[in-house]
């Protein structure tokens, strides 16, 4: 199954039913007088999360959603039948957004999170409605309320608790295999990652989300490399951990690199707490290991030796993260329930 976290949907909601003009014409019945039903609605088109899905990809081969119409008043002050909504199902994490990509309609966060995109137009009313004293035989009914016609776009963010960030071939998708029961593609050339990969991590008998996405280079919010468009897919983690290639000529060049990535992508991502560790330290003698951890400890602070092909330092590096996703769970708790009160 291809990865698709983009999707242009075209969506259409039906038409209110015409409510009807109908008189009674029974036998012995002198005055029948109207009796024309209201005409019924239109479907509706909504979203809702489900389970069992993790990509867009249904959305590319089908991107016209439309709802019918109301069925149309009757004689006997019948009512028309309303019309059938239509659900698009979606991915938990998928955010609906306007035509301009930017105003959010609605974000679907957990399983069964439902949002109407799309209201069917009321069924007009029958003469029925119109018969008064001074009007006993009307000859009117109303027309139904037409459907909405919009353009949206799902955008996919997944759902993890910890986001992988660093350069290409800085050892993400070895730490997330050494680490978890993903299977990353994993190789020794730059961009073997092209799309996000979860994975399920557990250290100490407890368990937490991991997410990794594609490499950054500079210029990534630019456009260059594969760009910054998954950089969506770690806005709802709790902690990002940042690996720094230990054998690079310049690891302050490239951890400064992703941090002014972060900046120019903007919103929560540049505040978002964050560990770094500087991965492939099997690889580096003493004295290389000594120098290039001071060098990056002055420029972002405390940093974590760890390899994830030997698994040197490795759980002391989960150790952290999971320390910082359960401090952000227990704030984002308290923050929920509000200050406490006697």
């Amino acid at each position: 199954m291809k990865f698709l976290d983009l999707a242009k949907v075209y969506i259409r909601s039906g038409g209110g039913g015409s409510g009807a003009v109908s008189f009674r014409r029974e036998k012995y019945i002198e005055y029948g007088g109207p009796d024309g039903g209201d005409g019924g609605r239109g479907g509706d088109i909504m979203a809702e999360a489900v389970d069992g899905l993790n990509t867009l990809i249904d959305f590319r081969y089908q991107q016209h959603f439309f709802a019918k119409n109301g069925q149309g008043g009757m004689g006997k002050q019948r009512t028309g039948r309303d019309a059938d909504t239509v659900v698009l199902r979606v991915p938990v994490g998928t955010e609906v957004l306007d035509e301009d990509q930017e105003t959010v309609l609605a974000d679907l966060r957990a399983i069964g999170d439902q949002a109407v995109l799309a209201k069917g137009g009321n069924g007009g009313f029958g003469n029925l409605h119109f018969k008064s004293a001074t009007n006993q035989a009307p000859r009117k009914a109303n027309p139904g309320q037409e459907g909405v016609e919009r353009t949206i776009w799902l955008r996919l963010k997944l759902i993890a608790d910890a986001g992988l960030l660093g350069m290409p071939n800085a050892g993400k998708s070895t730490f997330l295999a050494a680490t978890s029961n993903a299977r990353p593609k994993i190789a020794d050339y730059p961009f073997t990652t092209l799309h996000p990969n979860l994975g399920v991590v557990g250290v100490d008998n407890a368990e937490f989300v991991m997410a990794d996405i594609p490499g950054l280079i500079a210029g990534a919010h630019e456009g260059r490399g594969i760009g910054d468009r998954f950089l969506g897919h770690v806005e709802r983690c709790s902690v990002l951990l940042h690996l720094v290639d230990g054998t690079s000529e310049d690891v302050v060049g490239d951890y400064k690199t992703i941090i002014g990535e972060l900046e120019a992508y903007g919103g929560v991502l540049a505040s978002k707490p964050r560990i770094t560790a500087m991965n492939k330290i099997d690889a580096l003698d003493q004295d290389e290991r000594a120098v290039k951890l001071k060098a990056l400890q002055k420029v972002a602070g405390p940093v974590l030796p760890m390899s994830g092909v030997s698994r040197e330092g490795l759980t002391g590096v989960l150790r952290v993260v999971r320390a910082a996703v359960v401090k952000d769970r227990e704030l984002e708790n308290v923050t929920e329930a509000g200050p406490w009160q006697p």
